[in-house]
């Protein structure tokens, strides 16, 4: 077939990989409570609240942090009992040929892609785990029809960028064309049973039963930590910043710190406001005390996320002022988030003792 374009409803969304699931949840027409998710539901339904924290003389800016495992897409899928496979190749063609014979038989596809070749987002720095979903191609016009979470509108990326994409080498893996190809349900799962499993997973990964894979391919860090121990650790090595970085690499940290917070990396204010959606959802569709007590705490944590990237990101203030007083308020996150834990699995038990 020489083109192709499917009627895809796409919703803006704070996060490629929930934003995707979300949209293709839909459009596989599945629904809860006779509606389609949200993509706080989806988000809480992936188990995928995480937290992991590094720092590197060798990453793209000194440090890195992330708010959610690396599987949230994997277990969703699982979870809400599609069957799928995860293929990856260092072959474009039949990287390719994956995307368009799912294409042809009128099923969209979830890729990975390096936003740094992606050229609607004008990015400067690699991200290569970026989940699109490929809805078109044009044979003709060597297009293929993209749609991301940070874009209302289907955007039409030339071959040879989105080859590269796929093939992107950079932070923080190997690209190496991976296509989902799905099976999607023809029945959704019960919701309780569902909501339990999730809330035991991010309890799980928070607490360190059940580390996912590694955020990155990194052979030496400084500082390496997940889940709550990899809160603690942040907040413990932030009190050290202004003694490792001079003044203009302080300054340059505190501005990444801000983005990974908020977005780049969503390292804690973007995820933890998704799961309290998600949860907000659950409570209310069966009148369950537990997930309302995850959605406060999950806020709280939000709220004090956000503080700490709004302190860091300030333009007004010297960089080691800020650092410090990001510090101090970072001080109050590992508290926080080990109320969250416990809320999770309060809410996962007692929706598996049901």
């Amino acid at each position: 077939m020489a083109a192709t374009l499917i009627e895809y409803r796409h919703e803006f969304a704070g996060h490629c990989g929930s934003g995707a699931l979300r949209d293709l949840t839909e459009w596989a027409g599945i629904r809860f409570d006779d509606r389609p998710p949200d993509e706080g539901l989806v988000f809480a339904l992936g188990g995928a609240l995480g937290f992991s924290y590094m720092r590197s003389s060798t990453l793209p800016s000194p440090i890195y942090l992330v708010g959610r495992s690396t599987d949230l897409e994997d277990e969703y899928l699982r979870r809400i009992g599609a069957r799928f496979e995860a293929r990856a190749t260092d072959d474009a063609d039949l990287g390719w040929k994956w995307v368009t014979e799912q294409l042809d038989a009128g099923t969209p596809v979830m890729v990975w892609a390096d936003i740094a070749e992606l050229p609607y987002l004008r990015a400067r720095l690699s991200m290569s785990r970026h989940d699109v979903v490929i809805v078109g191609y044009d044979d003709v016009r060597e297009v293929a029809y993209v749609v991301d979470n940070d874009r209302d509108e289907v955007q039409a990326v030339p071959y040879r960028n989105l080859r590269r994409a796929r093939a992107s080498t950079g932070f923080p893996i190997a690209t190496k064309h991976t296509t989902y190809i799905v099976e999607w349900p023809t029945s959704v799962p019960d919701l309780r049973l569902a909501c339990g499993s999730a809330f035991l997973r991010s309890a799980d990964v928070m607490d360190g039963a059940r580390p996912g894979p590694p955020i990155a391919d990194m052979h030496s860090c400084e500082v390496e930590a997940t889940g709550l121990a990899g809160v603690a650790a942040f907040a413990a090595d932030m009190k050290e910043w202004p003694l490792l970085f001079d003044d203009d690499a302080l300054e340059t940290t505190l501005f990444a710190l801000s983005a990974f917070i908020q977005k780049a990396g969503t390292g804690g204010g973007l995820f933890r406001t998704l799961q309290a959606q998600g949860c907000r959802t659950i409570a209310e569709s069966f009148d369950y005390e537990p997930a309302r007590r995850v959605e406060q705490a999950a806020m709280t944590v939000s709220r004090l996320w956000t503080a700490v990237a709004g302190i860091a990101y300030d333009p007004q203030t010297a960089p080691r002022r800020k650092a410090a007083d990001a510090a101090t308020l970072a001080a109050q996150l590992p508290a926080a988030e080990r109320l969250l834990a416990e809320a999770l699995r309060e809410a996962g038990e007692g929706l598996a003792r049901a």
